[in-house]
Order: C-alpha cells, then structure tokens, then sequence
C-alpha cells in the first residue's frame, strides 16, 4: 500500500514497513540530520521542512498514514488544548493532514506514558479526535522486545481504520517472550549479549561507521546518566539523549564501564548493521533514541493489507 510517513526521523518506521511489502511515497521530517540519515539509506522522498509550512493539497493521496507525535501541548486546565502552545502544533497537524487526505488506514505511535498523562484526559481526548475524523480505533502498548528487539522498549501503537473499510486491524501477536515454556511457539527475547556479540570493540574497529564512544566520564554535574546493562538480558529503553553525557546505557568492559557506541545503540534498536547515521556523535545518539525500532516497525506494518 501506499504510505505517507509523517516525524520519519532516521527512518526506523519506515524501514519496517518497507521491509512488510509497503510503498513509502512522501515523508517529513524538520530535523536535518535526520533527513540525512533517511535519504542516504532509504529514499529521496523526505522533504525536510516543518509540516504546519506544507499545505495538504502538496502531500500525496495515499492509504495508510504513520507517525509518532509529541504530547506536551495541552494545557493542564481540563486537559483541554492550547491552540497557541507550540508543543500542541505536531499532534494537530497529524491530525490536519488525517483529516484532509482520509487515508483507508493510519498508525500513530507514542510513548507508554501518554496513557496517564493528566490522569488519561489526554489520551482521551487524542483517541475522540481520531474517532471525530471517521475512523474506528484501537490502541495498545507493546513492548519491542516481544518482536526480537533486544531491548525493552514500550510503546503505545494506536490504529485507526477509516468507518467505510471492511477492514479489522489487530495490533501483532508477540513472537518473543522473556520464558518461553515447552508448548510455545514464540523465542526467548533477544538478549543484548547476543545483539552484540559479533561488534568488536571501538577501539580495535575503524572501519564500522557510527562505532566511536563518547569521550565524556560517566559521571558529570553529579548526574549519572547511565545504566550498566545485564548482557543476558535485552537492554533498557534507549533515549534520545543527545548530548554524549547521559541516557545512554553503558557495557561491561574489562578496565572499566563504558558507553554504548552508537553502533551498537542502532543495533539495540534493531537497525540493520549497514544503515549509516548522518551528523554530529550527539545527533546520532538522538536520531537514534527517537526512533521506532525497526523489528516492531515490521511487525506492526505487517497487519496491514498490501493493497
């Protein structure tokens, strides 16, 4: 199917739609490097520019619409909307161009925390806006690491079919579980361990792109912004931390702890060892910690039909 891809970033969502038989015709983002990112790995197609600037009558007719979206901009009030706060524009202009276009289908993704956020008012409020623009919904977190993420990762997919399609969306059924008894079809989660296993370390690699450390100590400003991770285990949520100092989980070395490279963060991820990052050491790590894994993306895209 056809698909318009709107917060693209580096492209995580749409590798797995790509990879699930899907045709990304338009995407956007206002984040240059990972504008970069995208066009180097996977297409042309992404215009860097703030969508509240790109009319909808320039964005292609298509089937499904996807993107994750920002939810600070509601004021605290009623949970009601500020139609004047900066951080509301995302949110409505994924809603805009859902309304203008009426695509057969659309994905939006989100952190688990909308869920509560002023006591679920919110997401209330974002689940009667969809239902509003005609389309039935359903929302419900997943957590990466049941799709072969070594990660844990939780993320609340919302799911919208438009009220004319005889269509019935239902969110993946897991292929991983932590402990997988002897009567179960899915595999053990993947731990960060076996992810890694075959990275060797920075500093004996040069030639794998994006695999330098950061240089700053683990502990800066009386802030310790980092988390060993258990290598038998997949890993804690990657942020999108963008400064080197913090967010980042860090391995167990044989001298002493240290950062994750952003190599191996992407692979954390679940983003093939060959996609190359554009920009700054700090840019990655936040083109990374703000993706949708790509295994989960495939997942998810996967229930979709193809046409």
């Amino acid at each position: 199917m056809k698909v318009v891809s709107l917060f693209s970033g580096a492209g995580g969502l749409d590798l797995g739609f790509i990879r699930a038989g899907h045709n990304i015709i338009w995407a956007n983002d206002n984040f240059l490097d990972a504008t970069n990112t995208y066009r180097r790995n996977i297409g042309k197609h992404i215009i860097c520019k703030d969508i509240s600037d790109i009319p909808s009558c320039e964005i292609p007719d298509h089937d499904i619409l996807v993107g994750g979206f920002p939810c600070q901009g509601f004021s605290v009030a009623n949970a009601k909307r500020n139609e004047h706060d900066e951080r509301n524009k995302l949110y409505l202009e994924l809603l805009r161009v859902l309304i203008d276009k009426q695509p057969k289908f659309f994905l939006a993704e989100n952190v688990k925390g909308i869920l509560n956020f002023l006591n679920g008012k919110v997401f209330e409020l974002i689940i009667d806006d969809f239902k509003k623009a005609g389309y039935r919904v359903k929302y419900k977190v997943l957590n990466a690491a049941d799709y072969g993420v070594p990660q844990n990762r939780e993320r609340v997919i919302i799911l919208g079919v438009r009220n004319d399609i005889e269509y019935n969306l239902e969110h993946p059924e897991p292929t991983h579980e932590e402990t997988p008894d002897l009567f179960s079809n899915r595999k053990k989660w993947v731990s960060i361990g076996e992810a890694l296993k075959n990275i060797p370390e920075p500093e004996d690699y040069h030639s794998l792109s994006n695999h330098t450390c950061s240089r700053f100590k683990l502990k800066f400003n009386g802030y310790l912004g980092n988390r060993a991770i258990d290598p038998t285990r997949p890993a804690p949520t990657v942020t999108a931390r963008g400064d080197e100092k913090g967010g980042v989980v860090v391995l167990h070395h044989p001298n002493n702890h240290r950062r994750m490279s952003a190599r191996e963060l992407a692979l954390t991820q679940s983003f093939p060892i060959d996609f190359i990052f554009e920009g700054t050491n700090s840019s990655v790590y936040r083109q990374i910690g703000n993706a949708v894994p790509p295994l989960l993306a495939f997942a998810v895209a996967s229930i979709f039909p193809k046409e």
